[in-house]
């Protein structure tokens, strides 16, 4: 027979231990301050030491409360995750996700048979937009949007880092010459009415503000300006992940690295209310290791792409 500690006192000091801050995990718990200092103090009793040090305004673990939170940890996760994996393939549920077009099409779309193959009883049900989140006023359970800071009166989760920066085809280097920023003057700027970042707002951080193209080309959709620019009219700023096959495969470039990029994140949104339901938390786990994953990728195509020094 197990012999196992009080697992609501388990279940709020890992809390407690992660966040390092009873408020913390009162407030993921939905709890207060003190049922949280309560039941760490219970489980701390049951243990027969003691897992933080107390001081007037800080908290810190102690060795064996270090040692008890890196088993915890993992194991709670293991137990979340299979009772998801259960709930999911045991009833039939519909997870409904907004998201822009462009980003749907090439990043999200191509990767969701991963997740149908870990959760066969969710039906995902997409629909594109780039219009603002509002759960009030739309038929969704998950908004995904890029933004430079996090969206308020939601519940939004952080899960991958967009790198934005100038892309074409390679034939403009070979023959139009595109050295450095200052070159964009002799070349046509591709925008689009979605842009997430201005070629005003990139020429600023490339400090050539007074720079005025020889062509101007604008679109309403992100999509075709991608288009326009592998067909080499011009330069368009576009999130690096959505073109990384190309710059791999050569079919488009950065003309200037990866230096001079913009970034924002990508959330998973969900409404802040009594009657709506959290994120799917298996689904927001599963954007975490898929915007990993990317994030990865996008890294070692920038080793790959710097200059060899000679030696």
């Amino acid at each position: 027979m197990r012999k196992l500690p009080p697992l609501n006192a388990v279940r709020a000091f890992e809390a407690a231990a992660r966040h390092v801050s009873f408020s913390k995990a009162a407030k993921e718990l939905f709890v207060t301050h003190g049922a949280v200092s309560k039941q760490v103090a219970s489980l701390e009793g049951w243990l027969g030491t003691s897992l933080f040090t107390r001081g007037q305004s800080q908290l810190s673990l102690t060795e064996a409360g270090k040692s008890l939170l890196a088993s915890l940890t993992p194991a709670l996760d293991r137990i979340s995750v299979a009772a998801l994996q259960l709930q999911e393939q045991n009833t039939s549920s519909v997870l409904r996700i907004n998201a822009p077009p462009t980003f749907t099409m090439r990043w999200l779309i191509p990767r969701l048979s991963s997740f149908q193959r870990l959760y066969p009883g969710v039906q995902i049900k997409l629909t594109t937009s780039t219009a603002p989140v509002s759960f009030e006023e739309n038929n969704y359970d998950m908004a995904i949007r890029g933004a430079h800071q996090a969206f308020a009166g939601m519940v939004a989760q952080p899960f991958m880092t967009e790198e934005i920066l100038p892309i074409c085809h390679p034939d403009l280097l070979e023959h139009n010459g595109l050295r450095t920023p200052a070159d964009l003057s002799h070349h046509t700027l591709i925008s689009y009415d979605t842009e997430p970042v201005a070629w005003r707002d990139w020429l600023g951080l490339a400090k050539q503000l007074d720079l005025q193209p020889n062509h101007t080309l604008q679109f309403e959709q992100m999509f075709f300006a991608l288009q326009a620019a592998a067909e080499g009219l011009g330069v368009v700023l576009v999130p690096l992940f959505l073109v990384a096959d190309e710059l791999i495969a050569g079919r488009l470039c950065a003309p200037f690295g990866f230096a001079l990029a913009h970034q924002r994140q990508y959330y998973a949104c969900s409404a802040l209310r009594p009657d709506a339901q959290a994120v799917p938390g298996a689904f927001v786990q599963w954007l975490l290791k898929q915007g990993h994953d990317t994030e990865q990728s996008i890294s070692l195509l920038a080793q790959a792409m710097q200059p060899v020094e000679a030696g």
